[in-house]
């Protein structure tokens, strides 16, 4: 015997997938069909070349190694007899299982090249056509749906025996098991004998030995059937354990293609399964066999079907072997593009091209519910080509899972979704197409008996919601418009549109094809290019939905999973030893009293049980009460929904916080910590993400009852939100006390209604959040984490601070003067110290050096108000500067210090820096004042106080800052100016007292000249201080008369006379003021008359004292009076000296006219306020202009 060709190259064993080959164009009859092949997957023997039979061989005789396995021919030899061919009613399913990738989104047809031929022949053949397609996105899975062996197991086991009834209703009235012929079998067994003789070279008569591996590798089609039985599932077996292997194992759905390839023929892609023999080598590196009888010539049948196995296996050249009665007469070679143009066999590949498209079209157009199976039938001999759906039909009749396609087809669903899902981070666009392959999965599975997939399937449509993402519009993640590949219907809501010709309208047929979806009225329309044009386009109702706000998102996430939640449950054996729960009575919180009772003290015993629970569940401890076997499918699923419910709640939590509902998000965070604690109690090993995720929970617990705290007003309102509870929650928290008592977290999500109780509840919160990254070492992985838990502690740990020292201060104010400092003040000290303490060590740990200052400058205060409580206790007239009080003024002052040195500088945060000095400034003034208004005369001299309050005001005025312009700049003005003042009057009352050393006497007058003036500058500057600018200039004024007195020379006393008097006129702008404000204020008071049912008891207060500017006045008036009159006896008795007519004259004059004018106004008791300003104003414009004609002359 002689071979054409060696042995090629060895294929990949099974499971491993071949380089793809490059696809090729293929010229064809002077029309161009594109064409290209890739071998996705390939377990076929190496590539051997076949043995050239000798003329003559008799193929009747069989050959030595007949039907023995062959790793040359792989399964195709024994499947050659047809035996095992019906045994495959799913084979596209087993391929789209292997190919997940390519299902629902790259490819269009998945499917059996038997099938694929068929359908492209059908135009040409008179022969039957049944399959049912199924529609999984955009792909169709299309399968020979054998009616004559369904019907026979009808008969066997009763199942399909509503689509019996159908068929033999509409279609063949008289049906009956059509025999094959016994040509048919004779051909069958002579083509089986000569490939077994093509391949028999060397040795080839003994058996060929199947190895373990190839029984492993490439499974024998039907190796475990018997010749001529389906393997038909019975209705809706559940595979064992989806989770590992979803139904790949059984059922039939096996990929037993020797190759898969992916086939693209024109613009059309599909997934195809095909076991042709393909031998090869040397000149001719791949060729089909063919076996013809010489007698009968080709037909285009024939033709096309060798046309399309060469194009599907890229093979692209045929061998046929020509015999007479099974006798070889000889070999012909042709070229794959020469077969559309044989003798008898001509037909255009165009045509073919056409009816694939159309029929795709067709398929696509209709098939449109995914789920359903469809059943495409052309009766044998028919032109007409119908579509039925069967899901529909079989509903109308009985139970959906009758039909044995309901299960693979939602395991297929499943799959794919799953698959989508590994990669769903990748491409958001494809969440629509995950949740509507879901939702279709759903529709088809019965709880009761695939509670497994369902919990499954309801994770996944949560985990479709993103409850991290960062919060921006949820229209930009999922558009609701994709590509239209992408998307497709989940509900049918519209019927294709007729095309112009009329292509699906059935209104004249005969009444009983209205079952029928659509129909092809004749085959020769599928050979009309574009007859049938998809319609099915992209339906808003499969785009992901767009959620309008986070509530709206994790509400669906919630929903979702409750329903998988329920699966679980009612799958859990110990069901019947549990209360049913009734959805419409909330469950009791025994713990409720119990937290409420007890206060801090009983918040601690709860914080220390509940962080020795949770040592306890990082020991790997659990205790389901619901009998969850560790390890099985209920316990993994559980854990997973309920720590994405937990999730849910969080972020609803979350949401509910931002927009200030407290009570609402008290409530939800509760629900999210339950969840939590029956995930504690379940899980055996706590990973460290869940951790992070319980202290994320803790710290908003701890930021919720914090904003409680400060806003107690609502406090109604929030207990009204925290009480509320939806029937879904009720259920979700029915399904966690299946399985713990979730109280672990009581302590936390309690609402107090006492504020103390609620800051350290809060503070407990983020104390526990902190030990549990301590104790679980993630301190280091989340720093984040844990820099925020620790700024948290600091600012509670102020809050409290702050709370107990108001507390303090409010029971210093309700003190009795006389009594001693209360042990309750004292407590209350030491508590708020404390905290202060504790929440500068977490600020400094983790350098904020902001907050540590500010929780300092707290701290001073705390020490200025135990000063304040230290003041001596006996009446004002004998009170002094005590001890007590100055220690506690110099701790406030270190603490004040401290806050400085902790910013460093004043870029590090300006307000915080301003605010500290303004407090030490204040501090260090106050101190200063005490001293000097209630001097320590008993225990230190006049000197010695002198210059502590000297030293005091002058570090009070170094960090009062004037110059820099604020909000506080006039307060500091006003601060610097009253100290100028306060020194100054302090140097005044100096030199009145003090006698002897006369070089002190001149320091003291040139001080107090120097405070004098500074006061009067800044005073000038403010604009609602004339009072103080008034008594200033007077105590100058007062000044100028004691160094009068002590002056003996008239020209001397004369020239301070008339730097008195120069003093008063500057007062003007000061009297201006004053004048302004009456007239101001008498306005007011006439305008609240007119309008007395508008006037609020604030609206006619001013800025004035009264009390104060009459006292003021008086003083003024009578100093005036007393420098006009000694201006007038000193300017007299110099003009009798001198004579003549000068200056001084002038000036004598307007003094005498002046002095008259005060007198007379200062008689009349009758002129109010107002008019009595208006005189001095009057009076001193008078002095100013005679000052200014004179002022030469005077100096």
């Amino acid at each position: 015997m002689e071979e054409l060709c060696g042995v090629g190259a060895a294929a990949p064993l099974k499971g491993d997938v071949e380089e793809p080959k490059q696809g090729s164009v293929l010229f064809l009859g002077g029309n161009e069909v594109k064409s290209s092949a890739v071998v996705k997957y390939s377990s076929a023997p190496p590539q051997a070349a076949f043995a050239r039979l000798q003329e003559k061989t008799d193929l009747k005789l069989p050959p030595a190694n007949w039907l023995r396995e062959s790793a040359k021919l792989g399964p195709a030899g024994t499947t050659i007899l047809g035996n095992n061919k019906k045994s495959k009613p799913f084979s596209s399913f087993g391929m789209a299982y292997d190919f997940i990738d390519s299902v629902g989104n790259d490819v269009d047809v998945v499917s059996d090249s038997e099938n694929i031929k068929k359908l492209l022949k059908i135009p040409y053949s008179k022969s039957h056509v049944s399959m049912a397609v199924h529609r999984i996105g955009r792909t169709l899975l299309l399968d020979e749906l054998d009616i004559q062996e369904l019907f026979m197991r009808s008969s066997q086991t009763g199942d399909w025996t509503w689509l019996k009834e159908f068929y033999q209703r509409l279609i063949d009235q008289k049906w009956q098991r059509k025999k094959k012929s016994k040509e048919h079998w004779y051909q069958k067994a002579i083509l089986s004998k000569f490939l077994y003789y093509s391949i028999n070279g060397d040795g080839a008569a003994q058996p060929v030995p199947s190895t373990s591996k190839q029984h492993q590798e490439g499974p024998v089609s039907g190796e475990s059937d018997e010749a001529g039985r389906a393997s038909w599932p019975a209705p809706f077996e559940m595979p064992s354990s989806l989770s590992e292997d979803p139904g790949a194992s059984n059922q039939g759905l096996k990929n037993d293609f020797v190759r898969n390839i992916l086939w693209t023929f024109e613009d059309i892609h599909m997934l195809v399964g095909s076991n042709m023999p393909i031998f090869g080598g040397g000149r001719y590196p791949a060729v089909s066999l063919r076996l013809r009888d010489n007698n009968k010539p080709i037909n285009v049948l024939t033709g096309i079907d060798y046309w399309l196995d060469n194009l599907i296996c890229n093979v692209p050249e045929l061998v046929m072997c020509f015999h007479v009665n099974g006798i070889v007469q000889k070999y012909e070679m042709i070229k794959t593009e020469d077969i559309p143009n044989l003798e008898n066999s001509n037909f255009s590949t165009k045509v073919i091209k056409d009816i694939a498209q159309n029929i795709l079209s067709f398929l696509k157009s209709n098939c449109t519910k995914e789920g359903h199976t469809y059943w495409l039938f052309k009766a044998s001999g028919s032109d007409i080509v119908k579509l039925y759906d069967l899901t529909t039909l079989c509903e109308e009749t009985e139970d959906k899972y009758q039909n044995p396609f309901t299960m693979p087809v939602a395991i297929l669903l499943y799959k794919v979704a799953c698959n989508m899902m590994l990669k769903k981070n990748q491409n958001k666009k494809h969440y629509g197409t995950i949740r509507t392959l879901l939702l279709n999965c759903l529709k088809l599975l019965d709880n009761g008996r695939h509670p497994q997939i369902i919990a499954s399937a309801n994770y996944m449509l949560s985990e479709l919601f993103q409850l991290d993402e960062p919060k921006k519009e949820d229209s930009t993640d999922f558009p609701i418009n994709g590509n239209s590949d992408e998307s497709y219907s989940e509900e049918e809501e519209e019927m294709p549109d007729s095309d112009e010709n009329g292509s699906y309208s059935n209104s004249s047929d005969p009444p009983d094809d209205n079952k029928a979806v659509a129909i092809i009225k004749s085959v020769g329309e599928l050979s009309v290019p574009e007859k049938y044009k998809s319609v099915h386009r992209i339906r808003p109702s499969c785009a992901f939905p767009v959620c309008h706000g986070t509530e709206e998102r994790c509400r669906l996430v919630l929903s979702y999973v409750l329903e998988g939640l329920k699966s679980v449950d009612s799958s859990v054996k110990k069901e019947g030893d549990l209360p049913a729960a009734d959805p419409s009575t909330p469950i009791p919180l025994k713990y409720e009293d119990e937290s409420t009772s007890g206060g801090p003290e009983c918040l601690e015993k709860q914080m220390a049980l509940f962080l020795d629970k949770m040592g306890s569940f990082q020991k790997g401890k659990h205790s389901s009460q619901s009998g969850m076997i560790p390890g099985s499918w209920q316990y993994k699923m559980k854990l997973q929904l309920i720590l994405k419910s937990s999730k849910a709640y969080y972020v609803l939590s979350d949401a509910a916080m931002i927009l200030q509902k407290y009570g609402r998000a008290l409530r939800y965070i509760k629900l999210a910590l339950q969840c939590h604690d029956t995930y504690c109690c379940l899980c055996a090993n706590m990973l460290p993400e869940v951790l992070v995720f319980l202290c994320q929970c803790l710290t908003l617990c701890g930021d919720i009852q914090l904003m409680l705290a400060q806003n107690a007003n609502n406090r109604a309102a929030y207990l009204e939100e925290y009480n509320y509870q939806t029937k879904e929650d009720q259920e979700i928290l029915h399904s966690l006390h299946r399985e713990s008592r979730c109280q672990v977290f009581a302590w936390a999500t309690d609402l107090s209604t006492d504020l103390e109780c609620q800051l350290s509840i809060s503070c407990k919160c983020y104390e526990a959040a902190y030990e549990i990254l301590l104790f679980s070492n993630l301190k280091n992985q989340n720093p984040e984490q844990h820099i925020q838990v620790l700024k948290r502690m600091g600012n509670i740990r102020n809050e409290i601070g702050v709370f107990y020292m108001n507390q303090a201060a409010a029971v210093q104010t309700e003190r009795v003067v006389s009594k001693n400092v209360s042990t309750t003040e004292q407590q209350l000290w030491k508590k708020s110290f404390s905290c202060f303490e504790e929440g500068i060590q977490n600020f400094e740990s983790i350098d904020d050096a902001t907050n540590a200052a500010l929780l300092l400058c707290n701290t001073g205060r705390l020490m200025r108000i135990c000063a304040q409580a230290h003041c001596a206790t006996e009446g004002d007239f004998k009170r002094e500067f005590s001890p007590e009080e100055a220690l506690y003024y110099n701790k406030a002052i270190d603490y004040y210090l401290k806050a400085l040195r902790s910013l460093g500088k004043r870029d590090v945060h300006p307000a915080v820096w301003d605010s500290v000095n303004w407090e030490l400034s204040t501090t260090y003034f106050t101190m200063a004042t005490l001293q000097q208004d209630y001097a320590p005369l008993s225990r230190k001299a006049q000197e010695q106080i002198e210059k502590e309050v000297s030293e005091a005001m002058m570090k009070s005025l170094k960090y009062c800052d004037v110059d820099t312009v604020s909000a506080r700049q006039p307060l500091c003005q006003y601060r610097a100016a009253t100290i100028h003042h306060r020194l100054a009057s302090m140097y005044h009352s100096c030199l009145r007292n003090q006698v002897g050393d006369e070089h002190l006497r001149k320091q003291h007058r040139v001080l107090a000249d120097l405070h004098y003036s500074k006061a009067v500058r800044l005073f000038q500057l403010l604009k609602d201080a004339p009072c103080e600018f008034l008594r200033v200039q007077l105590e100058r004024v007062a000044f100028a008369e004691f160094q009068m007195a002590s002056q003996n020379s008239s020209a001397g006393k004369l020239k301070t006379l008339f730097g008195a008097l120069d003093i008063m006129v500057k007062t003007k702008s000061a009297f201006q003021l004053i004048r302004k404000e009456l007239v101001a204020e008498s306005e007011q008071i006439s305008q609240d008359k007119s309008t007395a049912e508008n006037m609020s008891p604030n609206d006619s207060s001013t800025g004035l004292n009264r009390e104060e500017v009459l006292k003021l006045l008086s003083i003024f008036e009578s100093r005036m009076s007393f420098l006009l009159l000694q201006s007038i006896k000193l300017l007299t008795s110099t003009k009798k000296k001198i004579g003549g007519i000068n200056e001084e004259e002038v000036v004598l004059k307007t003094n005498k006219q002046v002095y008259s004018l005060l007198l007379r106004a200062t008689a009349n008791k009758s002129m109010t306020l107002l008019e009595r300003i208006e005189v001095i104003l009057n009076l001193l414009e008078q002095l100013t202009q005679t000052s200014e004609a004179g002022n030469g002359g005077i100096q």
